[in-house]
């Protein structure tokens, strides 16, 4: 699949800039970048001073360090993470829903001042702004969840190319592509494409908020870096409406049917590929389990570990199954951890989905591990925590492909009979293979069509009252009122000489 993605980046022995954002949405850029690479294309990457996943040596590409930290490490997340577990078990569901918005606005708006700082750093910097002038590159690369490549892009003239899910703003699409939200569901409100009157009034009401909550947390921060080294009538939203071409690391498997844009081209489950052999140790493991299989869980990289009753109860009821189980857990051994469970540090996700005996994920509901159980054919059972993580599981729940738990009430039986269902009901099984097949015929479609890079939509370029229409209803209702007006002066004055002729006559 990455091979197509290179064709986009035209100009062969191409320099390519790119500006990543922290964690896991690493993992997919660092595909693109490698392949990219394959092509021979000189690949140069920014990175803070205190940069968790990406490192600054790697043969793929060249790295310049920015002498500023963010604060976007392992230590935010995992804090970050561990208060939304705390929030979510101990709080009811509005309660919750305000307490995670709350924690998401503190956290993430600190988080953004920081960038626009190293933004500011970096723009300051003369020396580091004319080696990029000097390096001619010929494009930026980078994922819009932080504004920094996109501001850094338009201060050096470059084309803007993205990779993306989700910018400052929220979802992609709803910044570059027309959303109505009656059949558009925002995520992550869990809501589907088929929506009954309560659940639109949700969806817009969700919009709102979440709108609101987006301005408040980056809408300070990017405003005044671009008021300092950007025309007064730029806004910042729109730069990232500007974006050449949007990468959009989902596919119509996954999404719901919506507008769309030509320049979006889709490229979900890019980053998967064919299973490798297991290590030794993991494949006798996964042998041992004979006709049963194995199931695997994995909370993703921000979830260390689990309030400790919260993990017994999941070992308690892994320990009850015929099947064996690989657990990635970091916390301290749960006192109920089965003979049939093997905890690790880490655990070859892509290969083990892969392997013919895994039989189940039970999956936090991130991009990546999504589409790789799609891609696979493993269903889900989701124990989503944050951002999209609950949208994604809810889409494959939805299309009868997983089963979604909640942190709130999950208790070890509930835990227990969620696998036995997912795993004794065939139908879960079926759907997501089906999804698998539809998610390989449309990587293929791509791959043969190849395609150029469309011409983007100029709708950003107006301001809302335009795009909405607002101005010409209120000139098309003017005229109509001016008519009628008209229309009612004459009436008024021919009905005054017809008085004034009859009172003369009289």
């Amino acid at each position: 699949m990455p091979t197509f993605i290179a064709f986009w980046f035209t100009v062969l022995g191409g320099n390519v800039l790119v500006f990543p954002h922290e964690g896991s949405h690493w993992v997919n850029m660092r595909v693109l970048i490698e392949e990219l690479h394959s092509r021979r294309h000189n690949v140069t990457v920014v990175q803070a001073a205190d940069s968790w996943y990406i490192s600054q040596t790697s043969p793929h590409y060249k790295s310049i360090t920015l002498d500023v930290a963010v604060g976007a490490n392992d230590t935010f997340f995992h804090h970050f993470v561990t208060e939304v577990v705390k929030i979510k078990r101990h709080q009811g569901n509005a309660w919750s829903r305000f307490g995670l918005d709350s924690e998401l606005k503190n956290n993430f708006y600190e988080l953004h001042r920081k960038i626009c700082e190293a933004i500011v750093h970096m723009f300051e910097n003369e020396d580091l702004m004319e080696s990029f002038q000097d390096s001619k590159f010929d494009i930026v690369l980078t994922d819009p969840a932080n504004g920094g490549g996109v501001l850094l892009a338009h201060r050096l003239g470059l084309p803007l190319v993205f990779n993306a899910r989700w910018t400052v703003h929220g979802e992609a699409h709803f910044a570059v592509a027309p959303s109505p939200l009656s059949y558009v569901p925002l995520p992550p409100s869990e809501l589907s494409d088929k929506m009954n009157f309560i659940e639109r009034v949700k969806n817009l009401l969700f919009y709102i908020m979440r709108m609101h909550l987006y301005k408040q947390v980056v809408g300070p921060h990017y405003s005044a870096v671009v008021s300092r080294y950007f025309d007064q009538d730029t806004d910042y939203f729109s730069l990232f409406q500007a974006a050449d071409l949007w990468l959009m690391r989902v596919d119509f498997v996954f999404e719901y049917p919506r507008p769309t844009m030509p320049n979006v081209i889709y490229i979900g489950g890019f980053q998967c590929k064919p299973a490798k052999p297991l290590p030794e140790h993991l494949e006798e493991f996964v042998q041992s389990s004979g006709e049963h299989g194995v199931i695997i869980m994995s909370l993703g990289t921000f979830i260390a570990e689990l309030p400790q009753d919260l993990a017994d109860q999941i070992a308690a009821a892994f320990a009850k199954m015929s099947q064996k189980v690989i657990w990635r857990y970091k916390g301290a051994k749960p006192a109920t951890l089965g003979n049939n469970t093997l905890l690790v540090d880490w655990m070859p996700q892509n290969d083990l989905l892969g392997h013919p005996k895994t039989k189940l994920f039970v999956a936090h509901g991130g991009t990546n591990g999504v589409q790789e159980a799609l891609y696979h054919g493993v269903p889900i059972i989701g124990l989503p925590l944050i951002f999209d993580q609950p949208d994604n599981v809810h889409r494959l729940e939805v299309r009868g492909a997983g089963k979604v738990l909640d942190f709130f009430t999950m208790t070890e039986e509930i835990f227990f009979q969620g696998i036995q269902e997912v795993l004794n009901d065939p139908s879960y099984r079926m759907n997501m293979q089906r999804l698998s097949r539809l998610a390989l015929f449309w990587i293929e479609f791509v791959m043969r069509h190849k395609g150029a890079a469309h011409l983007r939509t100029e709708s950003y370029r107006l301001p809302w009252y335009s795009y909405h229409s607002v101005d010409m209803m209120l000139f098309l209702a003017g005229i109509t009122l001016l008519i009628f007006m008209t229309f009612a002066a004459l009436v008024r004055c021919l009905c005054s000489r017809c008085v004034r002729a009859k009172i003369k006559r009289d």
